[in-house]
């Protein structure tokens, strides 16, 4: 692919939702966790080359530098990538607690950033081809002056946001989701073709998690809506079981704009104000949006912060009155293309904002897999999920998805007869020994496993080095690195510890085994958590990293 000309930023979070295998993030970050048996952070630097952008930048803590620079330079997956390989990036203000749209006012990352830009999660993983979304963008969101010009004010380019369907035919239990209300666009004169995704496309009119749904909810007794979102939108789509994949393509005017240190996360913060500030008559002034997208210097005016002046920060002014004297906003956006422009290349003469789209991933039994995988139960069902896919082996180079392997089996020599391995549904990696009168049922083992004699395992995640005892029953199981389970165990939806000796005879269901040193970092990241949301301003919560 020829490159895009856009930057992309991959937020690679210490792991706070996968205490028991990232109980210390300085050695074993979330980024490395294997998905599938590749390390998690390869999903999305491949959906980044395979959308045509080589310019990727991986963003830690200083703390996990040192462990994912060795598997950059080490991991077989990560040293097979293609040139130019990803740089890293570790701020010295970044640290477990930081909101996404807090690293982008980090020095570092506003020095690095140099056109418009891809944000993606390190948990992401998306078969959905890349260079159609970029189409999707530049059609319905990208200003032409913007994308030909010299990036000069007043700016035109829009941004673009990804959610998906999360019930599924096999839908995870307690996956989050969020709100998502969206107004249709119009549609296109000439019918599109099968693959474009333009009539996915949606502008998004109000974005939130739903646990701040659930606390506007609690607290109003109901869902305010205001008056102007339904004079700007007659018809608005209301969605509760999609979950935002934070995928965004945002221009680089948004540097300007998170200067607002009032703006914390990414998805809630700048993505939901953005949105609202194309309806709510006045809120571009407030936000500082105007004079960003003009040319103002980034003149955000401190006094009418996003959570001031009639916007109540518990529920992110859903409901603030509509002053109806302010005429300082845009029109709404199924207006935005009626710009009054001298020419092609010229810049529009009257103010608008430009729009936030949002691309809805349609669920179907076909689609492209996409998913966050930020649990341990995400981490297990995405695994046993591209485990069933046909190797390349099987499928052949041209039509194997992106994600399959070489092959089921990496290492037939290991396997001993009399065996039982469901290939259809299993993936071997390298260098596993597996003995006789053993069954593997869908299940992923890691490299350098050792499963021993009569064991049975099914659905299963295995990372690399595990030892499995004699005769042991594991059964929804994931074991982090090089832990060992004693002969003739028995375990039911179980995690266990990297390194952990799991004693003979052990039986156990729905249980976290972790080290005593383990479970004290576990208490110790969620007591910081709760304090950090705590300290939050005005009570807000705090997006985690991660």
């Amino acid at each position: 692919m020829p490159a895009t000309g856009l930057q992309a930023l991959i937020l690679c979070g210490p792991g706070s939702s996968f205490p028991t295998f990232t109980s210390n993030p300085d050695e074993n970050p979330k980024a490395l966790l294997p998905i599938a048996n590749r390390p998690m952070v390869w999903y999305p630097i491949d959906f980044c080359y395979r959308t045509g952008i080589t310019d990727i930048t991986l963003v830690c803590p200083p703390s996990a530098a040192d462990a994912i620079t060795t598997a950059l330079r080490t991991n077989p997956f990560l040293t097979g990538l293609p040139h130019p390989r990803p740089d890293l990036v570790a701020p010295h203000g970044l640290d477990q607690n930081t909101g996404t749209a807090e690293i982008l006012r980090l020095p570092e990352i506003r020095e690095l950033v140099t056109s418009d830009f891809v944000v993606l999660p390190c948990d992401l993983v998306c078969e959905l081809e890349g260079e159609k979304l970029l189409q999707a963008w530049m059609v319905k969101a990208a200003s032409l002056p913007d994308l030909l010009g010299n990036g000069e004010p007043p700016y035109g380019n829009g941004g673009l946001g990804v959610w998906y369907e999360t019930k599924t035919a096999n839908p995870v239990k307690g996956e989050e989701t969020d709100l998502l209300i969206t107004a249709p666009m119009p549609m296109p004169p000439l019918p599109t073709s099968k693959d474009s995704l333009l009539p996915n496309l949606s502008y998004v009119a109000y974005s939130m998690p739903k646990d701040s749904l659930n606390d506007l909810v609690d607290q109003k007794k109901g869902l305010p809506i205001r008056h102007g979102l339904l004079r700007s939108h007659p018809k608005l789509q209301v969605l509760t079981t999609h979950r935002d994949a934070h995928i965004y393509i945002l221009p680089k005017w948004i540097l300007d704009f998170v200067q607002n240190e009032r703006l914390e996360t990414l998805g809630e913060d700048v993505i939901g104000w953005w949105a609202k500030a194309n309806w709510e008559t006045g809120l571009s002034e407030k936000l500082g949006l105007k004079s960003v997208i003009e040319g103002g210097g980034g003149g955000l005016d401190r006094n009418k912060s996003a959570r001031g002046n009639g916007a109540s920060p518990e529920h992110n002014g859903l409901d603030s009155p509509v002053r109806a004297h302010e005429h300082y906003g845009s029109p709404a956006p199924a207006d935005a293309h009626r710009r009054h422009n001298d020419g092609l290349l010229a810049k529009p003469t009257q103010f608008t904002i430009p729009p936030i789209l949002a691309y809805i991933h349609p669920y179907h039994a076909d689609a492209p897999l996409l998913r966050r995988v930020d649990t341990a139960q995400l981490l297990l069902a995405v695994s046993l999920q591209l485990a069933k896919l046909s190797s390349v082996e099987e499928a052949g180079p041209e039509a194997a998805s992106p994600f399959a392997h070489s092959r089921k089996v990496a290492y037939p020599e290991g396997i001993k007869p009399r065996t039982t391995i469901t290939r259809q549904d299993c993936l071997i990696a390298d260098n596993v020994m597996v003995e006789e009168k053993t069954s593997i049922k869908e299940s992923v083992v890691g490299a350098n496993c050792q499963i021993r004699e009569g064991a049975k395992l099914f659905q299963c995640l295995l990372m690399d080095g595990v030892v499995v005892g004699k005769g042991c029953k594991l059964t929804r199981c994931i074991l982090g690195k090089r832990s060992e389970i004693g002969e003739g165990s028995t375990l039911t939806d179980c995690e266990v510890q990297e390194n952990l000796l799991v004693e003979p005879k052990t039986e156990d269901k729905d249980t976290k085994l972790m080290s005593s040193s383990g479970l004290e970092a576990s208490e110790q990241e969620m007591q910081d958590a709760m304090e950090s949301i705590d300290a939050g301003n005005d009570g807000n919560s705090t997006l985690l990293l991660g």
